[in-house]
């Protein structure tokens, strides 16, 4: 018992700096994890062998070198120019467009991949067009985390489902979770554009289209041979998540490969230290930090016991379970990484099985609903979040804990609401 009452404290002292912005997040974070080590809640065999995801650590790291070493070429200057030419410069338009982009991607590559590469093109575009990139940050965020709810390859919650419930299929995750993300995603984009309107509504920008209409994209492609290479590897990373499925292989060490094959072919053109320089070390260790603030919490068995209060106060009931599942996912997923939880709830689920209930299927959607979209209630809430907000720190655009909640905590919220009807509809109604 005393070691859940110094688990609780711990995460409620770090989780207050962080939103509150009380120094800087990855320090809060890692002094929080290493006080869980130092009063003995766990050791740090556990932290290295059990609860850090390297595979997410590793993802970001290998993914961050691809982005760092194809910026060199230009290539995100010149994908920019060439899509802000594609709407004329107006910046409703620009923002549909780009969280478009960002919900497929996320989708069919991962949310982690998609926002690491559509990321850099929003601070150029909005450099050029002298936006305030707030708007679109938002934007791609909740994009990404909608995106990625769509498909079996799309976010973290996702695959741990799918290791766990082997007869769902990457298909069976396109058809089931694929038109609710569609609608949620339609509602929330023009919910997001509307509620910055204002941004755009009196600028006056006929200069500025029209400068950006004459500008040739190829000026800004400063290596041949680098972009070359970049996009070749880049094709072959993307190709290969794409056929994860039959390839039977680690999203990580695709990942891995691609970054260490592009560094081999650059390694005259980027230097590797120069690229290591670049990556976005904070937010690495910050999401280290994150990792073992939750591990505490799983090793005192509060996240299991959680479970087991769910089951308890659903009494194994087939609706009252799948929107329960839904709801505490959602609302838990928004506040601690929904890595931890998920792998705390699938064990549960799967013991349902015991109880005489045949399918589960309900409930693995509600897990993964709840889990995916809840994470666009906070800043900590998934990982895309954590990496634009860094990304966006280093670019002298970053945006508080408040500023974010403001727009993702209604987004989650509608988001939640809208499952809760289609789980209901297509679940539940005649179950």
């Amino acid at each position: 018992m005393e070691d859940v009452v110094l688990a609780l404290i711990v995460f409620i002292i770090s989780y207050s700096f962080l939103i509150a912005e009380k120094g800087d997040r990855a320090l809060v974070a890692c002094s929080g994890g290493l006080m869980m080590v130092v009063l003995g809640i766990m050791d740090l065999s556990l932290v290295f062998f059990r609860y850090i995801d390297w595979h997410t650590i590793i993802l970001l790291l290998s993914m961050m070198i691809i982005v760092s070493i194809s910026s060199q070429s230009g290539m995100f200057e010149f994908a920019a120019i060439k899509t802000a030419q594609f709407v004329r410069g107006k910046p409703m338009p620009l923002l549909l467009l780009l969280s478009l982009l960002t919900a497929f991607g996320s989708a069919f590559l991962n949310n982690v991949t998609t926002v690491l590469l559509i990321t850099p093109i929003v601070f150029t575009l909005t450099n050029m067009l002298k936006l305030r990139p707030m708007p679109y940050l938002m934007a791609i965020i909740v994009s990404s985390n909608i995106g990625g709810t769509a498909t079996l390859i799309g976010d973290p919650p996702n695959l741990m489902i799918g290791q766990a419930a082997p007869d769902l299929t990457f298909n069976d995750f396109l058809i089931h979770l694929g038109p609710p993300a569609a609608v949620i995603f339609f509602i929330v984009v023009t919910g997001v554009a509307f509620y910055y309107r204002k941004e755009w509504k009196y600028n006056d920008r006929e200069e500025l289209n029209k400068a950006l209409m004459q500008l040739n994209a190829f000026d800004y492609i400063k290596s041949k041979s680098l972009l070359n290479k970049s996009i070749v590897v880049l094709l072959l990373t993307i190709s290969a998540f794409l056929l994860q499925p039959f390839l039977k292989i680690e999203l990580t060490a695709m990942a891995m490969g691609g970054a260490l094959l592009l560094m081999f072919l650059t390694q005259t053109q980027a230097d590797p230290e120069k690229v290591f320089k670049r990556m976005e070390w904070t937010t690495i260790f910050f999401f280290a930090g994150l990792f073992m603030l939750v591990g505490g919490l799983e090793e005192t068995g509060l996240l299991e016991e959680l479970a087991k209060g769910l089951m308890f106060f659903t009494e194994g009931h087939i609706a009252q379970t799948s929107l329960s599942m839904l709801w505490i996912s959602g609302l838990v997923s928004g506040f601690v990484d929904n890595i931890p939880f998920v792998a705390a709830m699938i064990p549960v689920i799967l013991e349902l099985e015991g109880y005489g209930m045949g399918d589960l299927s309900p409930i693995w959607w509600s897990l993964a609903l709840g889990a995916c979209l809840g994470g666009n209630a906070t800043l900590i809430g998934a990982t895309a979040n954590v990496i634009v907000a860094g990304m966006a720190s280093k670019e002298g655009h970053g945006f508080s804990y408040i500023d974010f909640f403001k727009v993702g905590f209604p987004v989650a919220f509608l988001s939640l609401f809208i499952s809760t009807i289609y789980i209901y509809v297509r679940y539940l109604m005649f179950y």
